[in-house]
C-alpha cells in the first residue's frame, strides 16, 4: 500500500514539474500567435479608418465669432465613399472633414444622421476608390472574454491600436438625445476622446461594434468603454444612406415605471394593480398607434411625490414575451425587435386583468432633413 502511495505522489509531482517545465514554451507560442494576430488586424483594417474633424463656429461674451474644432474616428462602410461615424461626433458643426490614412484632407457631406443610436453617415466625393471597407462580424458570435481590438484617433492620435476583451454584453447607455442604446458591447481596451466611431474588432479583422462612449471621472480611459453592436449598424446604416434616417418604432404614449412603492400608491389610490414592475400609460397621443389599438391612457390624476400622474390607465409588462419592467425596456425593445408597420404583440393588465393587444407601430416623428435633399 505504501508503495502504491509513494508512485502516486512521485507521478503528482512528475506531473507538475513538466508543467513548470513545457507551459513557459507553449504560453510564448500562444503569445506570438496573439501577437501575429493583431498585427495582422492592424496592417489590414487601419487603412480603412480616418480621422474625421467636425468644426463650428460660436460667440464668446463679447460677441465675437469663436472657430471651434472636434475629433473623432470614422471607418469605410462600402466602396461608394460612405464613412460611419458616432452623431455626437460630428453634432452641431458647420464643416466636416476626413483625414485619410495617408493625411489627405478631404470635406465630406453628412447624409443621414440617428441620434437614437448615436450614429452618423458621412460621404465623401473623391478618394474613396482605393479605400476597403471594414468587414463585419456577427454579434452572436462575441464572447465575453474574447480579445478585441480598438483603431481610432484618442486625443487626436490618429491610426492608434489599443487591445483587451470584451467585458460585459447587453449593457444599456444613454444616447445623446437622451433615449437609449440596448444591447451594448462593454470593453477594457482603452478608450479615449477621439475614439468615438472608430472600430472595435474582432481578432479576425471584423467589426463588432462601433466605439462610442466611456465611463471616467477624467475623460480618459478606465477600463470601462462602450460600443454600439454591429448587428445595430447593419440595422441603420443602409437607410441612413438611402433616406438620410431611420425609421423607429413608436407607439405615441407617455409612460412612467412601475415600482413596489408606487404600485402600493397605486392600490391605496383604488387601482387594480397586480404587479410590482411595468409601465403605466399616462397618455395617449390623439391618431396615435396606440389610440388606433385601444390602449387606454389614465382617467383620473394622483400626486406621486412632486409629479402629478394620470392613472387607471393599461399597465405594460411584456412585449412579444419578452418583460418589461420599466420605460427603459420598452424602449429598447421596441428599438431592436419591432419594425415600422409590423404587428406586435403588448401584454397589459387592465382592471387588474391580464391581456395581449397586437398593435403596429407607427414612425416616430423626426425633423432631421438630410444635407443633400
Amino acid at each position: 500500500m505504501l508503495t502504491v502511495r509513494r508512485f502516486r505522489a512521485f507521478f503528482i509531482m512528475s506531473s507538475i514539474v513538466m508543467g513548470l517545465v513545457l507551459a513557459p514554451a507553449a504560453f510564448a507560442q500562444d503569445i506570438d500567435t496573439l501577437e501575429a494576430q493583431v498585427i495582422d488586424v492592424y496592417e489590414r483594417i487601419s487603412p480603412s479608418v480616418v480621422n474625421v474633424t467636425a468644426t463650428s463656429v460660436s460667440l464668446d461674451a463679447m460677441g465675437d465669432v469663436v472657430p471651434q474644432a472636434g475629433t473623432g474616428t470614422g471607418w469605410v462602410f462600402d466602396t461608394q465613399g460612405h464613412i460611419v461615424t458616432n452623431f455626437h461626433v460630428i453634432e452641431g458643426a458647420n464643416n466636416v472633414f476626413i483625414t485619410l490614412p495617408d493625411g489627405t484632407p478631404i470635406p465630406s457631406e453628412v447624409i443621414g444622421i440617428d441620434p437614437s443610436n448615436d450614429l452618423a453617415v458621412l460621404e465623401i466625393p473623391t478618394g474613396f476608390d482605393t479605400l476597403q471597407p471594414v468587414p463585419l462580424g456577427n454579434l452572436d458570435d462575441v464572447r465575453v472574454g474574447q480579445f478585441v481590438v480598438a483603431i481610432g484617433s484618442p486625443f487626436g492620435l490618429e491610426q492608434t491600436l489599443t487591445v483587451g476583451v470584451v467585458s460585459s454584453l447587453g449593457r444599456t447607455i444613454q444616447s445623446p438625445n437622451g433615449r437609449f442604446i440596448g444591447e451594448i458591447i462593454q470593453t477594457d481596451a482603452a478608450i479615449n476622446p477621439g475614439n468615438s466611431g472608430g472600430p472595435l474588432l474582432n481578432r479576425a479583422g471584423e467589426l463588432i461594434g462601433v466605439n462610442t462612449a466611456i465611463i471616467s471621472p477624467v475623460r480618459g480611459s478606465s477600463g470601462v468603454g462602450f460600443a454600439i453592436p454591429v448587428n445595430t449598424v447593419e440595422r441603420i446604416v443602409p437607410s441612413l444612406i438611402e433616406n438620410g434616417v431611420f425609421p423607429h418604432p413608436w407607439l405615441g404614449i407617455n409612460l412612467v415605471d412601475i415600482t413596489p412603492p408606487r404600485a402600493q400608491i397605486l392600490r391605496n389610490a383604488g387601482m387594480d394593480v397586480p404587479v410590482d414592475f411595468g409601465v403605466l400609460i399616462t397618455d395617449v397621443a390623439p391618431n396615435g398607434p396606440a389610440s388606433e389599438f385601444d390602449l387606454r391612457s389614465g382617467n383620473r390624476t394622483l400626486n406621486i411625490g412632486n409629479a402629478t400622474v394620470q392613472i387607471g390607465g393599461d399597465i405594460i409588462t411584456a412585449l412579444e414575451g419578452e418583460a418589461v419592467r420599466t420605460t427603459r425596456d420598452l424602449t429598447i425593445l421596441l428599438e431592436t425587435r419591432t419594425t415600422v408597420g409590423e404587428k406586435v404583440d403588448l401584454t397589459i393588465i387592465r382592471d387588474g386583468e391580464e391581456q395581449i393587444i397586437t398593435v403596429v407601430p407607427d414612425e416616430r416623428p423626426y425633423t432631421f432633413q438630410p444635407a443633400r435633399q
